[in-house]
């Protein structure tokens, strides 16, 4: 049941990228055939932070149009507080993510989110997450060009 509401909370992310009155390519993709695409550990719209990996699934988070993206964060990972100018949606595929609201991150205001979880992350609002000891896998999707900028600069992984 829980790989069922992943993967349906996974069609309504691409489904609602994808709506927009934009001429789109058909696109199936299968967990493996993403796991063969070529991933990153930085690019518009994603933390930074060594270890995680990027990729884009759909789209293209630097130019404008709606875009879809796989995080796959190791185990004991944190992101400090920061924000995004566009508005995104996201879907807990593998995993536990810790996530929460606000410009400090802090394990209290945080909220575990097993796989099959869906959350916002609202343009401008500042949000954190973290892994405890498994990995995570999140797909977000938004519309580009995306960002991120973290509520305290000294935060961003460039600034370490």
């Amino acid at each position: 049941m829980k790989t069922y509401i992943a993967a349906a909370s996974l069609g309504l992310l691409f489904a609602a990228a994808y709506a927009a009155p934009l001429s789109s390519p058909q696109l199936r993709v299968t967990p493996d055939e993403v796991d063969t695409m070529q991933s990153h550990h930085a690019g518009a719209g994603t933390s930074g932070i060594a270890g995680i990996r990027t990729t884009v699934v759909a789209g293209d988070p630097a130019k404008p149009g709606p875009y879809t993206i796989r995080l796959s964060v190791p185990a004991n990972s944190r992101i400090q507080a920061h924000t995004h100018r566009d508005n995104r949606t996201c879907v807990v595929i593998a995993g536990t993510w810790y996530f929460g609201y606000g410009p400090v991150a802090g394990a209290a205001a945080e909220k575990a989110l097993r796989a099959g979880s869906f959350y916002t992350e609202p343009a401008g609002v500042a949000h954190f997450a973290e892994t405890r000891a498994e990995p995570v896998v999140v797909y977000i999707t938004g519309s580009g060009p995306t960002d991120t900028v973290y509520v305290k600069a000294s935060d961003a992984p460039a600034a370490k």
